[in-house]
């Protein structure tokens, strides 16, 4: 195997890797919680952009419940900006699972 094309391969690599980062960035899921009353948007980099609470549920006496709901919703983005970004990450590397890969992004 010639070095020289390996070495040009893995420096395309890198390039591609560079650029799907910069790309997850304008990529957002949201998660919901209570039926649709919290959600949640994360962006690709699993940053939490905007929180959106039904005002009918914004009472002191269910102060814990709205905890819940804002964990829950957050979680719910999180896991879908992680589907996002394997499946991106998918697309990157042609379906092969080169270990070690999807770290990069989680």
């Amino acid at each position: 195997m010639d070095m020289n094309a390996l070495m040009q391969q893995a420096q395309q690599m890198q390039q591609k890797m560079a650029t799907l980062q910069e790309t997850l960035k304008d990529k957002t899921a949201t998660g919901s919680a209570g039926g649709g009353m919290v959600t949640v948007t994360a962006n690709g980099h699993s940053e939490i952009i905007a929180v959106n609470i039904e005002q009918n549920i914004i009472s002191v006496d269910e102060r814990e419940m709205l905890q819940d709901m804002i964990t829950a919703a957050t979680n719910d983005a999180l896991r879908k900006v992680k589907e996002i970004s394997k499946e991106e990450m998918s697309k990157l590397t042609g379906g092969m699972n080169i270990p070690g890969i999807s770290n990069l992004f989680s």
